[in-house]
């Protein structure tokens, strides 16, 4: 399957800077046998009573870290926490790094205290990947991480300064509960209380999953056979009453709309054959490509991604290549905002790969 196919032209002032505000305004294009333009706050005309909308809730975490090995200078990124408590991690200058070595981090800035954590580097893989245990847990990490992290916002959003305070509200979607993402669910970027209110009064049912959004989300694909490219691993978790609250509303005749392809993906890796939902905690690393069978997944709203992505991939698995082409193409011509702080659409599945 060759990444060229999912190759587009998009014009840098697509790229969007900043979302809109209120959220809910952000522009929506509905994509099903035909597109029509509509708002997000549009959505809770365009669901049923008795659907059930599934976020994601994790929390997006100051992950962008600087590091000092004696003088040298360590770029670092946290990705996901281990289940042994240590964490990977992408660094610059990984090649200086050894098993073993001791880092220390600095402040985010000079207004901000020293943050005292350090971490021993134990295992460095080829591909820029690290190993690291930190000198602190559990609440006095996340203490010392606001004290040296910053947002790793994606490299396309443009900040010469670094994030701004109005990117640590702008940033967190209305569902954050559970710390641990690198990068946010973006699709869930467009919810604010009064939709949510909006989408209860309509009868349409809610919960939340949790899957931590890791660093390899920006990594870009490099194989010419996309079917070649590793996904790397993200942890997630699917409780039971999440669990039974959306086979429960299926089996009543409602649909399962999935804000975002985070809480696609985590859905589709605890699906049954039969599209049951399971309860799920541990790590997926699920690649989904056209001519993937979807099983738990009925609606879809997502932002408008990269191109060569595996995110484009994955909505155009979902709603047809052709069809997904065509949109986005409709979405250039129009002025939709793309990226993460960009416009949404709503995705029927259909076509001839979806």
């Amino acid at each position: 399957m060759d990444l060229a196919a999912f190759d587009f032209a998009l014009p840098p002032d697509r790229i969007a800077q900043h979302p809109a505000h209120p959220r809910e305004r952000a522009r929506l294009l509905t994509v099903g046998a035909t597109l029509a333009d509509r708002i997000v706050g549009d959505l809770p005309d365009l669901l049923a009573p008795g659907d059930i909308l599934v976020g994601n809730d994790t929390k997006v975490i100051p992950a962008q870290l600087r590091a000092r090995r004696g003088q040298a200078r360590i770029g670092i990124t946290l990705d996901r926490e281990l289940s042994d408590g240590t964490w990977h991690v992408l660094a610059r200058n990984a090649r200086r790094l050894r098993a073993g070595d001791r880092l220390r981090f600095e402040p985010a800035s000079a207004a901000v205290p020293d943050p005292e954590l350090t971490a021993e580097v134990r295992e460095v893989a080829p591909d820029g990947g690290v190993v690291l245990a930190f000198s602190a847990t559990g609440a006095d990490f996340a203490a010392a991480l606001r004290r040296a992290g910053q947002l790793a916002l994606p490299p396309y959003i443009a900040r010469p300064d670094g994030p701004t305070a109005a990117d640590a509200a702008d940033y967190q979607t209305v569902f954050a509960r559970a710390e641990g993402a690198v990068a946010a669910p973006t699709a869930g970027l467009h919810f604010t209380p009064d939709l949510l209110a909006a989408l209860d009064a309509r009868g349409v049912h809610r919960t939340t999953l949790t899957l931590h959004v890791g660093a390899g989300t920006f990594l870009p694909v490099r194989e010419a056979d996309v079917t070649q490219h590793h996904m790397h691993a993200e942890r997630g978790e699917i409780t039971a009453a999440t669990a039974a609250a959306i086979n429960t509303a299926r089996a009543a005749g409602g649909r399962v709309v999935a804000v975002g392809t985070t809480v696609l993906r985590l859905l589709e890796t605890a699906a049954a054959p039969d599209g049951t939902l399971r309860p799920f905690a541990g790590e997926t690393a699920l690649f989904i490509l056209p001519g993937y069978r979807f099983r738990a997944v009925d609606r879809l709203l997502t932002n408008f991604h990269l191109p060569r992505s595996t995110l484009f991939m994955l909505v155009s698995a979902f709603a047809g290549t052709a069809r997904m082409r065509a949109a986005y193409a409709h979405a250039i011509a129009t002025g939709y905002r793309f990226y993460s702080y960009g416009d949404a659409c709503l995705l029927e599945p259909g076509g001839k790969d979806g």
